[in-house]
């Protein structure tokens, strides 16, 4: 067992109060770490040393920042499989699932590399009235908290925006999966960010999570994570009147039309749902098969979901590794038995368990939900989990309204070629992404976020970094 630190200022460093958490692997609910227990003490002392960084970091160019997000991607790749095995260890999922986020990580920091070379200031030609610049300043302090699904590649996507534009940043991951992005923030020291700019105070949810959303001196604010804690941190931002991001889950749907390829479908309903256990917020939650191929796909669905062989996910012939937390896991059971006993589905649990399957392990298998009932709180909730619910459709004009019926509006997917009904899909769908035969991808190139329950904003590409600055405007006369 190994104890880390949080990182403040540029140093590994305990809570002020000696407390410390346990970090559990979920495949064996072994305890495999201790983090500090950060209060709202070790929270301020972090976004002081934020603030004190700032104004040197905020003259450096951004091509200096590039560079530094640049070495700091190069040297992870190298020590990718080691970081792969931590973070199976700590969140559950398959080695091989681990090691494409570590590289995506790393996807994340080399395209904002990349975006250094572009400055965001702008001029505008005003002809006769003369013309304007208008330069993107960065903000100063500011705040992300990351959840527990996919630590790396959303710390990489808060991370890298924020310094790239300038400013200084504190994070604080989830108490039960911190132990990559203190690895990963060792990195980006490593590489050359000056001791504050980057710091990361460990913790809970409603105490360091809560104390870090309250710091008068943050200026912005990313959160991801449940729509209910995300109310809450909307409110406190719009009461000090900062931007923030709020991605805060889905219930994605996808339609299956008549002429799509059957058996792409079906692989992409298996990756997509199951993928992580099925804990990605742009998962597969909700599948729509048009009633002329339901029989077949739902058929060939079946036989693919039970060959899924789910277990400890650093066994490399696992497909499905555990749930992360008890919490999750006991909430995804409820739902499940909640079908049964309402009657609102029949449930088929399926996969292969791996033979050294250890029975402390937060595992649930890989389960299709058939004859659903429409009240059913399987399409009502987000389920974070590996229960897929299977509804018949006649038409698009029902797969439409259906995928409209949730509260989420974060991404959707279409599986056809018929151009007319992907437009009227792309159109109609409450959804921030639309997918076209295939679901969950999410480049660093393209928007992400959602709409409705989902949240507000966007992570990734130039809309990321436009939300770490603002716009000052010089206006020259003719």
């Amino acid at each position: 067992m190994e104890d880390f630190l949080m990182r403040i200022n540029g140093s590994p460093v305990p809570a002020l109060d000696g407390r410390t958490i346990p970090v559990l692997n979920p495949a064996t609910g072994d305890q495999v770490a201790t983090i500090p227990g950060g209060s709202a003490d070790d929270v301020h002392r972090a976004v002081a040393a934020a603030g004190e960084s700032f104004p040197k970091w905020k003259k450096t160019t951004m091509r200096e920042r590039g560079k530094i997000l640049f070495s700091a991607a190069q040297s992870v790749r190298q020590h990718a499989g080691e970081l792969a095995r931590l973070l199976t260890i700590e969140q559950g999922k398959p080695l091989r699932e681990a090691t494409d986020e570590i590289r995506g990580f790393c996807n994340v920091l080399e395209y904002y590399a990349a975006a250094s070379a572009q400055p965001l200031d702008q001029f505008i030609d005003l002809g006769s009235s003369g013309s304007a610049v208008v330069r993107q300043e960065p903000l100063g302090t500011c705040a992300a908290i990351i959840p527990w699904n996919m630590p790396a590649i959303i710390m990489g996507w808060k991370t890298a925006p924020a310094l790239l534009a300038g400013n200084t940043l504190v994070l604080k991951p989830s108490a039960t999966a911190p132990l990559t992005v203190l690895r990963l923030a060792g990195f980006l020291e490593e590489a050359g960010i000056p001791p504050g700019v980057l710091n990361v105070v460990t913790g809970t949810g409603g105490e360091a999570g809560d104390a870090l959303v309250k710091e008068k001196e943050i200026q912005a604010l990313s959160f991801t994570g449940s729509s209910e804690t995300g109310r809450g941190v909307c409110a406190l931002a719009s009461d000090r009147g900062i931007p923030v991001t709020l991605e805060l889950g889905g219930s994605d749907p996808m339609v299956v039309m008549p002429d799509a390829d059957i058996d792409a479908a079906v692989k992409g309903a298996v990756n997509g749902r199951f993928y992580n256990a099925g804990q990605v917020c742009t998962a597969v939650k909700r599948l729509f098969v048009h009633e002329a191929i339901a029989d077949e796909f739902v058929q060939k669905l079946t036989d693919a979901v039970a060959a899924l062989r789910f277990g400890n996910g650093l066994d490399p012939d696992v497909r499905m590794g555990p749930l992360n937390n008890r919490a999750g896991y006991d909430h995804i059971r409820s739902i499940v038995e909640s079908v049964t006993d309402r009657t609102e589905g029949k449930i088929q649990k399926s996969g292969k368990p791996a033979k050294d399957l250890n029975r402390k392990g937060l595992f649930h298998p890989p389960t299709l939900v058939t004859d659903v009932s429409p009240s059913s709180r399987i399409l009502a909730e987000e389920v974070f989990g590996p229960v897929l619910p299977v509804v018949t459709v006649p038409d698009l004009e029902t797969a439409i309204a259906s995928a409209n019926s949730s509260p989420y509006g974060l991404g959707a997917s279409v599986w056809t070629h018929d151009t007319r009904v992907i437009n009227e899909f792309y159109s109609r769908v409450h959804a921030g992404i639309v997918w076209v035969n295939r679901h969950v991808s999410v480049p660093p190139e393209i928007p992400f976020g959602g709409t409705k329950a989902s949240g507000t904003g966007r992570e990734n590409g130039k809309y990321a970094l436009l939300h770490y600055t603002r716009s000052k405007t010089l206006y020259y006369g003719a």
